[in-house]
């Protein structure tokens, strides 16, 4: 027993240690760069602006390339965290999120088309200015989509994961109620948006504080360990 509460210690150091590096990286990636330099509507403004900054546009590429790492690493910390109180679903949960990093990392994979197709040799001769700049921001959009639809599959992970925060001894039930509000945004989002092609409201950007309270709990459990 003590063998296991003390994995569990860990795994919850790890994991909230984790989810913390992934709250800096993805809005420095997505909000900080992204929405700096690509412009949905102008596919040579964007071009431009990647070329301009092809250092910092790299950079937000290996920032949500170790984003995906850290999800797996996340999906096995919760997993022992939770496994003691229902391993099926605590195994469920980090499927979903694997799952969910899998899908993540293919679309991210589309910004790395985007540079290359702006950026190397090979596509500066036989590829008119023109299309090279529509390729680019077809691939740009390729990320977004994709991102979209697996972000369907994390709201299941989080719908999950907030019924055993809720269920659980070690973790506050509200925090368990705003994990699955969290997830709910997601699913909303994402689902609105593929039915409805104008949809534009973003409910996640509102209902993703269960998300950052976890990190918070996650480093009380780390320190001061699970009850007997």
């Amino acid at each position: 027993m003590l063998l296991e509460q003390a994995s569990q210690q860990k795994a919850a150091k790890v994991a909230g240690i984790s989810l913390l590096i992934m709250a800096i990286l993805g809005p420095f990636a997505y909000l900080f760069v992204f929405q700096s330099l690509v412009v949905y509507d102008n596919a040579a403004e964007t071009a431009l602006n990647i070329m301009d900054s092809q250092g910092l546009f790299r950079a937000a590429i290996v920032s949500l390339v170790i984003v995906v790492i850290l999800d797996v690493i996340v999906a096995w910390s919760l997993y022992i965290v939770f496994e003691p109180f229902h391993r099926n679903l605590s195994l469920l949960a980090a499927s979903f999120r694997i799952v969910y990093a899998a899908m993540f990392g293919v679309a991210v994979f589309q910004n790395y088309n985007a540079l290359k197709i702006l950026s190397d040799a090979e596509y500066l001769v036989g590829w008119e200015l023109t299309e090279r700049y529509n390729q680019a921001m077809l691939y740009i959009n390729a990320f977004n989509n994709g991102w979209n639809i697996s972000l369907i599959i994390f709201g299941i992970h989080l719908l999950i994961l907030g019924y055993l925060v809720f269920k659980s001894l070690y973790f506050p039930k509200f925090l368990g109620g705003l994990i699955i509000i969290a997830g709910l945004g997601y699913l909303i989002d994402s689902l609105a948006l593929i039915l409805f092609g104008s949809y534009s409201f973003e409910l996640s950007v509102y209902t993703f504080i269960g998300e950052l309270l976890l990190i918070i709990w996650l480093f009380i459990r780390g320190r001061n360990g699970f009850p007997s």
